[in-house]
């Protein structure tokens, strides 16, 4: 392949990561503003990706990496602190909600004994919680193919404007700062995930959006395969190694809470219809 069709590549990829980043936050802060609590999400899950955000960022400025990886670690900054200030805001505006359970109860009473309807994910909203799975994994994937064309679409209107202008890469510096500051944001990324993989045991992954990790497993996989596509010289996977190795680790542990939401949706269903046989 030669170094125009690498480019080429290399800019369809990270067009269709950015266009996945720009909504990859949103089914959470809709999820949040629906429940009118952000208890589904683990505060050091969002803390820790908050602040590897902010090493990414400024590594990748020192670094001199490709522009769209410093786009995309300021607004993956901004979405965290939205997720974070909508945790706090809500467990200020709304405490009984906060200190309530976001699970449905296992043994809910036969005759409705909770009018407030500011009690979260009720039976009556069982099919909301538990929804048919063929259902979920069809909306997930025409989201996924609806994202992925605005990507290209980006890219296609990107080319038709730039079109003869002189792309010039960024020179892209190998020091210990911004290295150092890479490999702790992959750190970061990567232990971030944990807790809310403990919570979501304790949880069974009630409000919090399976679309969050869906779009972040996609992103991060046209992320690092943009890189990856940019050039295959050693320097330029050097420079860029902390930022490869934490977008594809995370992938793991995001198909992992996936895995998560499958099982507990697996689990509730055969609760539901164990409970309407009865």
């Amino acid at each position: 392949m030669d170094a125009r069709g690498n480019q080429n590549l290399s800019s369809v990829l990270g067009w269709v990561s950015i266009a996945c980043w720009l909504v990859v936050y949103s089914p959470q802060i809709i999820e949040n503003y629906q429940l009118k609590s952000g208890e589904g999400l683990s505060v050091p899950f969002v803390v820790i990706w908050l602040a590897g955000d902010l090493c990414s960022l400024t590594g990748s400025v020192l670094a001199g990496l490709l522009p769209n990886i410093i786009i995309l670690s300021a607004y993956y900054a901004v979405c965290d602190s939205i997720l974070l200030f909508q945790i706090y805001y809500y467990r200020r505006t709304n405490p009984a909600l906060s200190k309530g359970s976001l699970l449905i109860p296992d043994e809910p009473p036969v005759s409705s004994e909770y009018p407030d309807e500011s009690i979260p994910l009720l039976d009556s909203q069982g099919e909301k919680a538990n929804p048919p799975m063929v259902r979920e994994v069809i909306k997930y994937a025409g989201a996924l193919v609806f994202v992925s064309a605005v990507g290209v679409v980006a890219w296609t209107v990107d080319e038709y404007f730039h079109k003869g202008a002189s792309s010039s890469k960024p020179d892209e510096v190998l020091e210990w700062k911004s290295q150092a500051l890479g490999w702790a944001s992959a750190a970061m990324f990567l232990g971030a995930r944990i807790p809310q993989i403990v919570k979501n045991v304790s949880t069974r992954c009630a409000g919090l959006s399976p679309f969050l990790f869906v779009y972040s497993i996609t992103g991060n996989t046209t992320y690092f395969l943009a890189i990856l596509a940019a050039s295959m010289d050693m320097k330029h996977l050097i420079a860029n190694a902390s930022w490869i190795a934490g977008s594809t680790l995370t992938v793991f542990l995001d198909v992992f809470v996936l895995c998560q939401f499958m099982y507990y949706q697996t689990i509730d269903r055969r609760t539901s219809h164990r409970r309407a046989g009865c």
